[in-house]
């Protein structure tokens, strides 16, 4: 735990916690407008939840050479949650354009 400053460990909890809020509107705004479009941005949102979840895991544990894999595991996450970002705004960009015609 002595890897991160008190002020970078804050840094990285409140980020941690506010993606979790940011998971929870988006979904309710879902919810609130009937748009499932929404839905799929809230649970397209996980992958890099997960990836800063490894990365204050990693850090916790004071870098540890056993926990490599934590690494691997974090960059694979950020580059699935990249992708499932990516297709979520087209699914809402398409949602909102099939509206207007």
């Amino acid at each position: 735990m002595h890897a991160l400053s008190i002020p970078t460990w804050i840094i990285h909890v409140s980020s941690v916690l506010e993606w979790m809020a940011a998971i929870w509107f988006i979904w309710r705004y879902g919810e609130v407008t009937q748009n499932k479009a929404w839905w799929g941005l809230s649970v397209a949102m996980l992958p890099a939840l997960v990836s800063a979840m490894c990365a204050c895991t990693w850090h916790y544990f004071d870098n540890p050479p056993s926990f490599e894999w934590m690494v691997t595991l974090q960059a694979a996450m950020t580059v699935l949650g990249n992708v499932t970002l990516c297709i979520a705004a087209w699914y809402i960009w398409r949602s909102f354009r099939s509206v207007k015609e």
